[in-house]
Formats: C-alpha cells, sequence, structure tokens
C-alpha cells in the first residue's frame, strides 16, 4: 500500500512540476506576442498559445479576481508558480515520511 501511495504521490508532484513549466511557457509567449517576435496570426503559434491558455486560464483567472489592478502588470502566474511550489514541497514531504 505504502508503495502506490507513494508513487501516486511522485506522479502528482511530476504533474505539478509539469504544470509549473506550461505556466512559464505561457508567459514567455505572452511576452514575445507583445513585442512581435512570434506572429499569432502563425497556425502552429495559435494553437500553442491557445493550449496553453485554457490549460492555464483555470488556475490563473481566481488569483487576478482577487488581485487588485497594478495596471499592465499581471503578476497571477508568479503567485501560481509560488502556490505550486508550495504544494510540491508538501507531497515530497510526505513522499519522504513514507519511505
Amino acid at each position: 500500500m505504502d508503495v502506490i501511495l507513494s508513487g501516486l504521490l511522485f506522479l502528482i508532484s511530476k504533474l505539478i512540476g509539469y504544470y509549473i513549466w506550461i505556466v512559464i511557457a505561457g508567459v514567455v509567449l505572452s511576452w514575445l506576442s507583445a513585442y512581435n517576435v512570434v506572429n499569432r496570426s502563425n497556425r502552429f503559434v495559435h494553437l500553442i498559445g491557445d493550449f496553453i491558455f485554457r490549460i492555464t486560464e483555470p488556475a490563473l483567472r481566481p488569483i487576478r479576481n482577487m488581485l487588485p489592478n497594478l495596471g499592465g502588470i499581471d503578476i497571477s502566474p508568479v503567485i501560481l508558480i509560488l502556490i505550486l511550489v508550495t504544494v510540491q514541497v508538501i507531497v515530497r514531504g510526505f513522499i519522504g515520511k513514507i519511505v
């Protein structure tokens, strides 16, 4: 039973890590499209951007709703990454206690 639980927690930790990288990719893509480095009318770039938006927006929207208006600065990805890293550390702590 402990092996299954530690394997499941390890999988959750890895998925959180991948999600953090997707959030970072979304931030970088938004910067690149804001400075016209990448063209959003390109079909491949649009598909990647749309995928990242659909994956990250459900987690970012509640954070944006709670934050005050900071003008053109969006710090919700930073807050989401801090929350995810905290959860990941807690999950890894549980893995350490099980093993």
